[in-house]
Order: C-alpha cells, then structure tokens, then sequence
C-alpha cells in the first residue's frame, strides 16, 4: 500500500491544472496535515476550483506529535513531514527547494510535481506535459522555464518559447 504525504505547493499546482485526481490514481491513500489545509482554504486564484478544496478537505490528518520542524520550514510543510513520519508514509509530495532538501535530509522520499507528472504521463494519465507547463507559467507556480524545457526535451515535446 502506498501512503503519500501532500504538501501546498503541489497541490495547488495540480489544482490550477484540474488534476489533483492523479494523486489518487498513482497512489493507495493521500492525506494533507491540518496546516496544509489552512493554507489552502487562504489561497485564492480563480484558475484553482472550489471543488478541490472540497475533495482535499475529505483528505486532512492532525498531526499527533509537536511541530519542532517550523523553525527550519513553514507549517504546511513541517506538518508534511512530521505526518510522513507518523505515517510511515512512502512520499512526500513537496516542491519547495529548501524544504524538500530538509526533508530529504531526515530520510524523506520526495517526489516534486514535475516529477510527479512525468510519472502521470508514463502512465497514460496524462499526454501532454507542455500545456500544463505553460498553464503553471500563467499562474506564475515557480518552475524555471530552463527545468520545463529539459523535461519537455526528455519527453519527446517542444520547448516552450
């Protein structure tokens, strides 16, 4: 059974693309701590539905230990770890450079979006890597265009200009 751990960042950039349903097809469980959701419920841009926050919410799991990580991260994704390891989950699904670096260095398998989706395409869930791209681009999620086109380059797709 396969446990994932989902943090903000990418959920809402599977949310502004109306994917978050390839969590649930790549993996057995998905959870998102208590923190994550907070910062989902404040987060506004019209290119991420309402419905996903209804379906994320079905998905919240309270943290049981101390939260000692947020000094070191933001809440969302010290909760995402400290809920990795309550879990004993297999990933943690996490995009932020410095945090994911952190978490890999407490023994955390992370697993950004990119990756994610290179995943979801190998896969058949998805067939198009550029649009999406150029989707994250227009809501201004923090991918360099220099990471997108060596992707869109390992997977047979035209840069993007």
């Amino acid at each position: 059974m396969k446990i994932v751990i989902a943090d903000t960042g990418v959920l809402i950039s599977l949310g502004i693309i109306d994917k978050i349903d390839i969590i649930k097809n790549l993996f057995d469980e998905f959870y998102i701590p208590q923190a994550v959701w907070e910062e989902l419920e404040r987060y506004e841009n019209p290119a991420f539905p309402e419905k996903h926050k209804a379906i994320l919410k079905k998905h919240i799991l309270k943290i049981k230990s101390k939260n000692q990580l947020s000094l070191l991260m933001d809440y969302g994704e010290s909760e995402s770890v400290i809920l990795y390891q309550e879990l004993n989950a297999n990933y943690l699904l996490i995009d932020d450079q410095k945090a994911r670096l952190m978490a890999e260095s407490l023994g955390v398998n992370c697993i950004r979006s990119v990756s994610l989706l290179i995943l979801a395409k190998q896969k058949g869930l998805i067939h198009d890597l550029r649009s999406i791209f150029k989707v994250w681009q227009k809501n201004e999620r923090y991918f360099s265009k220099k990471l997108l086109n060596e992707i869109l380059s390992k997977t047979g797709e035209a840069p993007i200009n």
